[in-house]
């Protein structure tokens, strides 16, 4: 089943066997994690606190009050993009500079969450 959005936008339900597979985990296991994920999400967010989602080896959601910013780590762009962040982007897309973080950079730096989540 599938819902339709204003622009012709398609939201599709999650294929939970298909990331159980990727993952080579069960699909209970994915179906408890991404629940509990976003469960503990929907109750920082419910208290009104700040918030910081690390998505392991991609980078990390901050929401602060209605502030929504994606931070990507670096590395994560290279992978996708199959070139180094600091070679390409400036003279591409210089915004990539400003979303492109180090994994080495504690969550603390970037804001003053109130809620932490890591996701498995």
């Amino acid at each position: 089943l599938s819902c339709g959005f204003p622009g012709n936008k398609v939201l599709e339900p999650l294929k939970y066997a298909k990331v159980a597979t990727d993952a080579s985990v069960s699909r209970r296991k994915v179906e408890a994690c991404i629940l509990g994920v976003t469960s503990l999400l929907s109750h920082c967010l419910g208290k009104g606190e700040n918030t910081a989602l690390v998505l392991r080896d991609v980078g990390v959601l901050l929401i602060e009050g209605k502030r929504v910013q994606m931070q990507f780590y670096s590395d994560f762009l290279e992978r996708i993009t199959g070139r180094s962040l600091l070679e390409e982007a400036p003279f591409k897309v210089p915004q990539l500079l400003d979303m492109g973080l180090s994994q080495m950079v504690p969550i603390a730096s970037l804001t003053f969450t109130g809620c932490v989540i890591v996701f498995p």
